[in-house]
């Protein structure tokens, strides 16, 4: 009979603990990089088409970018900044010479560092140059981060506003809130994408390509935001005493945060059904995402009670914030990063000691398990906190965005910004099932000869007359975002009755040249639209008139205006037919 052997004389007790920390750490930092993916999803859905591929790009050179800074500067300023501010020794400026154990938690800080980047891109969609974007998240991975995560978690014995009290367990300020300020600070500093605002101030929807993209994405980062919160408890098991660690309330914050998510939508819900009389769907998806930031700050630290509440406000905050950012501020803030990462991230950790946890460092909460006293001061060190870092992140960030936009490179030109940031940064077509051969779609071809005596072919294009007649059809090929435009052109003209058609077509626009894969192809059919409007008794000059008015950039591709004879018309409704059914 073989004896047993106790455990303790055949294994190192603090390599197993040390080792399943370890283990557990790179789980949640693996599950956390997952959340580039729901980012990615997204922007890429709350973008318009044609601006798909440059937010795919922006999101993976964030994480390219800002991995490889975060190891070479961010991690050793972090350090180092946290311990000339709270007094803690100094450590290596780089994350060479270092040991597993410490590159297991470099990454760890990694993924939290280059979740704050990535938030910045949906805030500058649609506008912002790719330098000028990478060159940012290059400088927040080094900086402007860095200075955050060490004035709060790194380096300071303790760090400098941790002594003064302020909490922020898994980075709802650090992480979300910088990323949230920075964005909103980038927008206002960009300007708003063409034809956002008109000149009267009144505000145009700009709608996303695909709200399936955007509820998809919304449910990675869902999934991957377990990893962020649940995560934050990295410790295990304590290796000197082999006795349960910060696992010892990691149940709290898996509840927490599932709660915060959940009210969070039902907060965003019940506000947009009250100001719109309707549930958004993008509002509940943005809701589940503002009641993670809400609770991710004090997951450790507040009750059920405060989970429930916390979501459901930083849910509710969220339309609001986002209307007054883009009705009264006149900030184009593309994927509402500040309501979603801001507001809510700040709004978390500042009311939180209202349903702290007894026991905890700010102490009982008001509504925690019928304690009904706290101490005045214990929202003092988080009001503090939440103004040093947004001011910081202000100051930082407005100097890198003013600085582009002083010398002119801070956005694409109009051009660019018309025809879209796909073909104009990246040489791509997200959607490229309008391309084709470098051959017309008509079979005909035309030769040009060059200057040099070389030949290019190019595209033939074909014209058509108008006809007159007692009803007209004025049909009009036009640029997609010059719709808005056009429809209050012609509602103007008193013929607000038109058909809208999404099209592909050819005039007298060239063609552009699309890579996949490094391969390149023509794209030779550009996306438009087709207004159709048949009219009666108002003169069809004027009809064309106004849309020709409202259409025109001045630039190839504008579009063309048919006005053509109807021979009869028929109502369905009433049978009425000829002019009276118009």
């Amino acid at each position: 009979m073989i004896e047993a052997v106790p455990l303790q004389e055949t294994a190192d007790l603090e390599s197993i603990a040390t080792g399943m920390n370890l283990m557990w750490a790179l789980t949640v930092t693996f599950l956390i990089f997952f959340m580039h993916a729901g980012f990615a999803m997204l922007e890429a859905g709350q973008v318009r088409s044609k601006n798909v591929a440059n937010q795919l790009t922006k999101n993976m050179l964030t994480w390219a970018v800002g991995i490889f800074v975060f190891f070479i500067i961010g991690m050793g300023l972090s350090n180092n900044v946290g311990a000339a501010l709270g007094g803690g020794e100094s450590s290596d400026w780089t994350m060479f010479g270092q040991g597993s154990f410490d590159w297991v938690m470099w990454l760890f800080s990694a993924v939290f560092a280059m979740t704050a980047a990535t938030i910045v891109s949906g805030a500058v969609a649609g506008r912002a140059k790719l330098r000028a974007y990478v060159t940012y998240t290059f400088l927040l991975a080094a900086v402007i981060y860095p200075v955050v995560a060490g004035m709060v978690w790194y380096g300071g014995d303790p760090p400098i506003l941790a002594d003064l009290g302020f909490s922020d367990f898994a980075g709802g300020m650090v992480v979300h809130g910088v990323g949230g300020v920075a964005g909103l600070t980038a927008a206002w500093i960009l300007g708003a994408r063409m034809d956002k605002y008109n000149d009267d101030g009144s505000v145009n929807i700009i709608p996303g390509h695909s709200m399936t993209f955007a509820v998809l994405g919304t449910l990675i980062l869902c999934f991957g935001w377990f990893g962020f919160n649940v995560g934050t408890a990295a410790t295990v098991i304590n290796p000197e005493t082999f006795e349960l660690a910060d696992f010892d309330y990691v149940g709290s914050i898996a509840m927490v945060t599932a709660l915060g998510m959940g009210l969070g939508a039902l907060g965003a819900s019940s506000v947009s059904l009250l100001m719109n009389g309707k549930v958004d769907t993008l509002y509940v998806a943005n809701g589940m995402l503002a009641g993670l930031v809400g609770v991710t700050g004090p997951t450790d630290l507040i009750t059920p009670m405060g989970a429930i509440a916390i979501g459901f406000l930083a849910g509710a905050q969220l339309p609001i914030v986002f209307k007054f950012v883009d009705e009264k501020l006149k900030i184009d803030d593309v994927c509402a990063v500040f309501p979603v990462h801001g507001t809510a991230g700040m709004l978390g950790l500042i009311i939180y000691p209202l349903w702290s946890l007894e026991g905890s460092a700010i102490g009982g909460g008001v509504v925690s398990g019928g304690i009904l006293s706290i101490e005045a001061s214990a929202f003092a060190p988080q009001i503090l906190g939440v103004a040093v870092i947004t001011i910081w992140t202000v100051v930082a960030t407005a100097a890198v965005w003013g600085a582009f936009k002083a010398i002119g490179q801070a956005r694409v030109t109009p051009d660019h910004e018309r025809d879209g940031l796909d073909l104009a940064e990246h040489g791509v077509d997200t959607y490229p099932e309008f391309g084709g051969p470098d051959v017309a779609t008509d079979g005909g071809e035309n030769t040009v000869v060059r200057t040099d005596g070389g030949k290019d072919k190019i595209i033939r294009t074909d014209g058509g007359e108008p006809n007159d007649g007692e009803l007209k059809m004025i049909t009009a090929i036009i640029r997609p975002d010059k719709l808005g435009a056009v429809k209050k052109a012609l509602a103007e003209t008193g013929a607000p009755s038109l058909t809208v058609t999404n099209v592909s077509g050819r005039g007298s626009q060239p063609a552009k040249k699309g890579q996949w894969r490094g391969e390149e192809y023509t794209v030779d059919l550009h996306q438009k639209v087709k207004i159709e409007c048949v009219v009666a008794d108002i003169p069809a000059e004027e009809v064309v008139e106004a849309i020709g008015e409202a259409a025109n950039t001045g630039e190839p591709g504008d579009g063309k205006i048919f006005v053509m004879p109807v021979d009869d018309a028929y109502q369905v409704r009433t049978g009425n037919t000829g002019q009276d059914a118009v």
